[in-house]
């Protein structure tokens, strides 16, 4: 049998399908998600058994056996919190089979196999009878198939099918119900991430503006919702035009639709201002009262600020506008948030939903080609003025009218700045389709699709004919690569260098010139979580999971550092900042590998967050081909 998983090459940046022999580990996959940050979730896990605990009492005070069906147990939790409430039997229903395998040995650990059955399979695929999975229907539905938009993982279809096959009528549910909430606001820099603004460049003619193709400016977006840590975005960055608003709310205890749908709330801008962007999050009660909650606000819309759960496995959703619109103080508007089975958008209405037929429109998708090019980084990256000023800053430093200028990042507008600051002939390379298509409609909008050259191939592959048998005066690059995961391997661009080293003219000028990388001993506040030891969750042992854990961090591929907004997760430096190599894109990559090994004062004392190697770093970066 063969296994095929995604791994990052470092030295190209891309992502390619590596065959594993049919002894590769899944447990490390499961490591690397969320499953320790949930255990270490207390307010989850605590929330989850008093609503199990009162469920069940309530069973049994109609004098009927509790039967709990547990659907994506994961480490088996809240199956064996459900039987140390007094459930008389719970069958937990796990699909990843690592995972199901996992469940088994720790629900054998804990002593309760006898009452608890792990059925590998998609709860969709449980069948019910005196051959089936389960001899009877459960009476007590217990879920956690939630996801930061709550209904992303499938959540919807998975309830449906449980009331129609696998529970009772009128079942007791846990949790019992959700409501989603959201507040509208006006937030430059979020919007910077989802719309390409006007880019202006300074000239000695005077200021050019490279404008966005009009099939870009009126797309709405990447139809994916953007989720971060909503609690550091900090208040300055958006105005607040609305109160916080219940969208809707599902009862879970009663037969569940997947169907679309759409929900709308009137409200009355605090004040004045431009619509662009809704903040959305959602609670889970717990029991039929709603006295036992889990939420997921912000600290502005939290009961107690102070004592809030940090939980990297549910955060807050960022949706877009399709289009910014302009709302007035007091004048009053009708937020709609739209659903199918997996999705969920916005969109503001000036008159009654219920009176606009359009109100159930399709779900927002891209169609300019942008939204699937470039991430929500990226375009704040291309719409910050002040890094587009320090480009054109360093290229008035290099450029002369007779330049021959190759651009070698993916996407990228420095071709434009090259042409307007008076380049006499500019190539752009073009790897990929999608943005050699992008490019062309950028270049045709702002007139220039007669005097910009793009090249669709990979940068390696270029020939004198592709340059017309002009010799290259400037490579340059952002550096950007659409394939990169992680900062370093932009170093491509050094690969690429190396590759088109032919084609430089004699005295040729490469910018960016070199490269460094720093690093930096740090304690996270909260981010160590999603990797931390579980042991013993709630008074059941869970020590499995930390093998699972310990296994990973011994895995070669784990061994890579991983891609985080290290802006979302509050950190304090235990050592000075430290220059570890240094790259010289003037010359081609050396043919034996870059190595540099040092050793790291700490300066106070913390949690370490390094495990490969102790206070000694060693860092290679092999040639090409190696």
């Amino acid at each position: 049998m063969k296994i095929f998983c995604s791994r990052a090459n470092p030295t190209t940046g891309s992502v390619e399908w590596l065959e594993e022999d049919e002894h590769y580990d899944y447990h490390q996959e499961i490591a690397r998600s969320s499953y320790a940050d949930m255990l270490h979730d207390k307010d989850r896990n605590v929330k989850y058994y008093q609503g199990i605990r009162a469920a069940v009492s309530r069973v049994k005070d109609r004098g009927q056996k509790a039967l709990v069906l547990d659907i994506g147990t994961g480490t088996g939790l809240l199956s064996m919190m459900a039987v140390t409430a007094g459930a008389d039997f719970c069958y937990a229903i796990e699909v990843f089979k690592p995972m199901a395998d996992a469940a088994v040995k720790i629900v054998e650990k804990n002593g309760f196999s006898d009452k608890i059955k792990v059925i590998n399979k998609h709860s969709t695929e449980v069948t019910v009878g005196p051959e089936g999975d389960m001899p009877c229907r459960a009476n007590i539905l217990v879920t956690e198939l939630f996801d930061t938009e709550l209904i992303g993982e499938g959540a919807l279809p998975s309830y449906e099918h449980a009331h129609r096959h696998l529970v009772e009528e009128n079942c007791e549910a846990v949790p019992h119900r959700a409501t989603v909430y959201a507040q509208l606001v006006e937030s430059g820099r979020m919007w910077s991430w989802n719309k390409l603004f006007p880019i202006h460049v300074q000239t000695s003619l005077g200021e050019q503006v490279i404008v966005p193709p009009v099939d870009v400016e009126s797309c709405p977006g990447a139809p994916s919702v953007c989720d971060i840590q909503l609690n550091q975005v900090s208040p300055a960055d958006f105005t607040v035009l609305s109160d916080v608003l219940p969208m809707f709310s599902i009862d879970f205890s009663k037969q569940v639709s997947s169907s679309a749908a759409c929900h709308s709330r009137r409200f009355e801008p605090l004040t004045s201002g431009r619509a662009q962007v809704v903040l959305s999050w959602w609670d889970i009660e717990m029991d039929p009262e709603g006295k036992i909650k889990c939420t997921m606000a912000p600290f502005w819309a939290h009961s107690d600020p102070e004592e809030m759960q940090w939980r990297d496995h549910w955060m807050q959703c960022v949706y877009f506008l399709p289009q910014e619109e302009p709302v007035v103080q007091g004048s009053a508007l009708y937020l709609v948030a739209h659903h199918d089975d997996y999705c969920v958008w916005y969109s503001l209405q000036r008159t009654s939903p219920e009176k606009n037929e359009r109100v159930r429109q399709m779900r927002p998708v891209c169609d300019c080609q942008a939204h699937l090019l470039w991430n929500r980084p990226r375009f704040g990256e291309i719409n910050d003025q002040d890094r587009t000023d320090r480009y054109v800053q360093a290229l008035r430093t290099v450029l002369k009218p007779d330049s021959v200028c190759l651009c070698v990042s993916d996407g990228s507008l420095l071709s434009v700045l090259a042409h307007h600051l008076g380049v006499e002939q500019v190539f752009t390379v073009e790897s990929s389709a999608a943005s050699h298509k992008l490019l062309r409609k950028i270049f045709k909008a702002n007139h220039l699709e007669d005097k910009i050259n793009i090249i669709e191939k990979r940068p390696e592959l270029l020939t004198n004919e592709d340059l017309q048998g002009r010799k290259v005066s400037l490579l340059l690059g952002e550096p950007f690569f659409t394939t990169s995961l992680l900062p370093w391997h932009n170093l491509y661009f050094w690969y690429v260098r190396t590759a088109v080293d032919q084609h430089l003219g004699p005295g040729a000028m490469v910018m960016p010139q070199a490269a460094s990388l720093h690093a930096v001993v740090v304690e996270f506040r909260d981010l160590w979580r999603i990797r931390s030891p579980c042991g013993d969750c709630e008074g059941f042992d869970v020590h499995i999971m930390d093998d699972m854990i310990k296994r990973a961090l011994d895995f070669r591929e784990s061994r890579e550092a991983e891609p985080h907004p290290l802006w979302e997760y509050p950190c304090r430096s235990l050592s000075e900042p430290w220059q570890i190599l240094t790259f010289d894109f003037q010359q081609p990559v050396p043919l034996q590998p870059l190595c540099a090994e040092g050793t790291v004062e700490l300066r106070s004392s913390g949690r370490w967050e390094l495990t490969s190697c102790g206070h000694r770093c060693t860092i290679f970066l092999n040639p090409p081909g190696s």
